[in-house]
């Protein structure tokens, strides 16, 4: 058997543009982002000039209107530009997820003026973008935050600190949820904030097992002013707005995973294809084989669940359950296909001369982020069965 080089993913992809769209992001990948991949995230090293790079080519803001600087493109087609990103550096995935994300709720929720006055920048700019929920005390139970933003005239001053984020310390904007009034989700509004604003600080950022050229960073905010003016949406509002990201958010998570996942196939089968024993490629011995197909089926149905999802929500239809469930299934599947391919190599998927570790050590954090497995679970049973009883 000779040795087999992976194919490209065929997609089913709705028009030529997107298609045209999908060639572009496989040639920046190949020439910007692979190659370096496995040096730069050993060396933690965050590539700024990547996300410059997209944001010049209008890869930032796909799923976004055209009229604010955005790609006009339905998410069937944004979330498959993300797991080609991921395929080739989950940093870069990832981190176009966020950025996206932190754009959700100005573009979603802000007037027609903020819209005007800050999309333009933030989704073809060079901005770089970070969403702010997560608390050092509150990471599932999102509602329990205790970051606060108290009325001074026509400003907030916001106080407090956020947890787990995402470009923290390198963003040049934050979309920040803070207590406005009560306790509990009705007491949540949201910010646009900006990154070099006064009192706002980065802790060191954390030493993680995975994704390590991926700044994640506590971030103090210490009487940050910002004006009502970047207020999104109205008061108590918050909430509701951040979940409604979220929904959109757990498919570039999605995405994101079966990407790492295709990945990790690809290398397995160049391996196996490869490597002779006992005279003969590995890749004809039917243990091999048939662990390859299961990697292979696991990636199929992650694919088509996630997109499922995202015409879902490209209709315009409910997708909070498919949305769940894919999440779930993607970054699950993720970890179980990369620590395959790690068995697959042997001893030499445990170096890292060879990248299916560091696939295996990025695919957990997908299990843990934009909610964890168990919340997920959690959201889908209440869509199956109905809520808990209290």
């Amino acid at each position: 058997m000779p040795d087999r080089a992976p194919q490209p993913v065929e997609r089913q992809l709705p028009t030529e543009e997107a298609r045209d769209l999908i060639a572009l992001v496989r040639d920046i990948v190949q020439r910007e982002i692979a190659p370096r991949a496995a040096e730069e995230e050993d060396a933690g090293r965050f590539p700024r000039e990547v996300f410059s790079l997209l944001s010049g080519s209008g890869l930032l803001g796909l799923p976004y209107d055209s009229g604010f600087g955005g790609g006009d493109q339905p998410y069937e087609v944004y979330l498959q530009v993300l797991e080609e990103l991921a395929a080739a550096r989950l940093t870069v995935g990832l981190g176009v997820s966020v950025h996206s994300l932190a754009c959700h709720a100005l573009a979603g929720y802000g007037t027609k003026e903020q819209r005007a006055e800050h999309l333009p920048a933030m989704l073809g700019g060079g901005l770089l973008g970070a969403y702010c929920l997560s608390e050092p005390s509150s990471g599932s139970d999102a509602a329990s935050l205790r970051t606060k933003a108290v009325r001074e005239g026509d400003d907030w001053i916001i106080t407090g600190t956020k947890a787990w984020i995402t470009h923290g310390g390198v963003a040049d904007f934050y979309t920040v949820l803070a207590r406005t009034g009560v306790e509990g989700p009705r007491g949540i509004t949201a910010f646009l904030v900006p990154g070099d604003a006064d009192g706002l600080s980065a802790a060191t950022p954390e030493k993680k097992m995975g994704m390590k050229g991926s700044p994640t960073a506590q971030l103090h905010f210490d009487g940050v002013r910002v004006p009502d003016a970047r207020r999104i949406g109205d008061e108590g509002q918050g909430f509701a707005i951040a979940l409604s990201a979220l929904d959109s958010g757990r498919l570039g998570i999605a995405a994101c995973a079966i990407g790492v996942a295709q990945a990790a196939l690809d290398e397995a089968v160049t391996y196996a294809t490869g490597r002779q024993q006992f005279g003969r490629p590995v890749a004809d011995f039917q243990g091999l084989r048939f662990l390859l197909a299961d990697m292979a089926t696991q990636i199929e149905a992650g694919r088509s669940l996630y997109l499922a999802a995202a015409r879902l929500r490209d209709a315009g239809l409910p997708f909070s359950r498919e949305a769940a469930m894919a999440k779930l299934f993607c970054t699950d599947a993720a970890m179980k296909v990369t620590t395959d391919a790690v068995q697959v190599l042997g001893g030499y998927g445990y170096t890292a001369d060879f990248p299916v570790e560091r696939y295996m050590r990025e695919a957990k954090v997908l299990q843990i982020v934009e909610g964890t497995n168990q919340i997920q679970r959690m959201v889908i049973a209440r869509h199956v069965v109905g809520p808990e009883s209290r």
